[in-house]
């Protein structure tokens, strides 16, 4: 019997998404905005069964009943959400719903997000009493071993959940919260930022702990925004930060223009 996927959400995680899938199998792109959609496609297979519902909507306080309403809606025997969420958000889905759901966060800069995915190694987890664990596992490795990307199974979606705000998001602006405090530092004494962190490049080449990040203002949706996804008053002093860095500095544009031009590795506005 044919069966096909469905990506739900074809924003900046769901469109890449969507492309990777599509190269191998029958995947079909929904969201609430029918513009963004193949609608002569969509009517063609949509009455097909789904395998896998891949969700890619942003998170908010809907996000689980928008979830549910999804499921009743394509019936699917997978679901794997790629979004950045709330810790515990797996967990809580999976004791609503009886089809394992797998939590496999995105990583990657969104303006080149489909060679992002493709070159990460994508984690995932599922609960451990999630139902048809092993086969859901099997077939989501098998997924990604068709799309020529590596996968590593994570003990469980807390880590994961965690692992995509705390180590990946979070730390990022508070590196770039240090640029912006060092750029601060250099403009107060008048000396060049690059030069100043000159000094550090050759550490970081043979070290590896000394990365320059560039001092533009912390932009987008997901660093700022992924902080409120976790309750931990520390990180909110990278939007102080960056809010303070912003009044101070009348040329941030100029300077994130500057860091963002060409093929500069640690640009502060790439997520």
């Amino acid at each position: 019997m044919t069966t096909i996927d469905i990506v739900a959400g074809l924003g900046e995680i769901g469109t890449p998404t969507l492309k990777l899938l599509s190269k191998n199998d029958i995947v079909l792109g929904y969201d609430v905005n029918q513009k963004l959609m193949n609608l002569k496609k969509f009517k063609k297979y949509e009455k097909f069964s789904t395998k896998f519902l891949h969700i890619c909507i942003p998170f908010n306080n809907k996000f689980s009943s928008n979830i549910i309403k999804l499921f009743k809606k394509f019936n699917p025997k997978i679901i794997v959400i790629h979004s950045t969420v709330s810790p515990y958000t797996t967990k809580s889905l999976q004791k609503k719903l009886p089809i394992p759901v797998i939590y496999s966060a995105t990583r990657g800069v969104h303006k080149r997000m489909l060679s992002d995915i493709k070159k990460y190694k994508k984690y995932f987890a599922l609960e451990k009493n999630t139902p048809k664990e092993k086969w859901a596992t099997l077939e989501f490795r098998k997924l990604m071993k068709n799309c020529k990307m590596k996968s590593e199974k994570m003990s469980d979606p807390f880590t994961l959940e965690l692992a995509k705000i705390v180590v990946d998001t979070t730390y990022y602006g508070w590196l770039i919260n240090f640029a912006q405090l060092s750029n601060l530092i250099a403009k107060k004494y008048h000396v060049d930022y690059d030069e100043m962190w000159e000094f550090s490049d050759e550490i970081h080449e043979f070290i590896g702990n000394r990365p320059k990040m560039f001092p533009g203002f912390i932009g987008g949706h997901c660093v700022i925004p992924n902080l409120s996804l976790i309750n931990e008053q520390n990180f909110y002093q990278i939007d102080k930060i960056n809010n303070m860095y912003a009044k101070k500095i009348k040329d941030i544009k100029s300077i994130t223009k500057k860091y963002t031009k060409g093929k500069q590795s640690y640009s502060s506005n790439q997520k």
